[in-house]
């Protein structure tokens, strides 16, 4: 087996917010992938003392540490267990019921000899390359599928969306979101790779339409997970100015690659 991680700020002078990790089981007979995309909040306060950074790293350890270690729980009940504990660690000092306490997108793979299992919550993606090398995402697609009007400010999307029947998800303080989480499983055999991205990476194919998913995991498995990322810049700085791509809220995101060839 082979992996590859990529993680890079959007801004050089600000924290970057994604968490990414591999864990390889000391049996030797599997592994995990782990994708997270903080998100930024707007100005105006969170309710909680802590950054998006300390929540995915807390949020990201627990996932890493509860995925290698229960075998026997399933990745909906390793989010669960993960999203409780990294509340009880603030929830004394914070307001975890403000709409903007810190939160994260989730990329959740694990694997063993026979089977591959997958969870993913909210805009970031799992790629999975067949045995015949056919591409298949698996995609949380409920932010894309609300209507443009509906998200014109932060107030609104707080109000209506975040975290509500009717909106989408993201991993913040409520263990019950993880039942909200796309999950599945695969036969190992017809398994030959994945890819989680963040979508601070997945602007090449999703914002700026360079390739569709195939050639998007066609660059990463010829060029590298930062060939991927270098890209994305360059098509983000030349579209600095003008903006000309919808659904870009920050000129640079964070972007965050982590492929594993099993």
């Amino acid at each position: 087996m082979r992996t590859e991680l990529v993680s890079e700020p959007g801004d050089p002078t600000r924290p970057n917010e994604d968490f990414a990790a591999v864990g390889l089981p000391a049996s030797g007979q599997g592994g995990c992938v782990i994708a997270l995309d903080g998100v930024t909040p707007p100005s105006g306060g969170t309710g909680c003392l802590h950054s998006v950074p300390w929540f995915t790293a807390r949020l990201g350890g627990a996932l890493t540490e509860l995925t290698v270690s229960g075998r026997d729980l399933t990745l909906s009940e390793i989010l669960s267990l993960a999203i409780r504990r990294t509340a009880d660690a603030h929830a004394a000092t914070c307001d975890l019921s403000h709409p903007r306490t810190p939160q994260a997108t989730v990329v959740l793979t694990r694997w063993d000899a026979d089977s591959v299992e997958y969870l993913v919550l909210s805009d970031s993606a799992l790629l999975v390359r067949g045995a015949d090398g056919a591409v298949t995402p698996v995609l949380d697609d409920r932010l894309d599928r609300l209507p443009r009007a509906a998200l014109v400010s932060d107030a609104l999307v707080d109000a209506n969306l975040r975290n509500k029947e009717g909106g989408f998800f993201t991993a913040a303080a409520d263990p019950a979101v993880a039942a909200r989480a796309v999950t599945g499983s695969l036969p190992r055999r017809e398994v030959r790779a994945l890819a989680a991205l963040t979508d601070g990476a997945t602007r090449w194919t999703e914002v700026f339409r360079e390739g569709d998913w195939t050639a998007l995991f066609d660059v990463v498995a010829k060029e590298g997970a930062r060939s991927l990322v270098e890209r994305v810049r360059e098509l983000e700085t030349a579209d600095r100015e003008q903006r000309a791509y919808l659904g870009r809220g920050k000129t640079h995101d964070d972007a965050t690659v982590v492929v594993a060839e099993l």
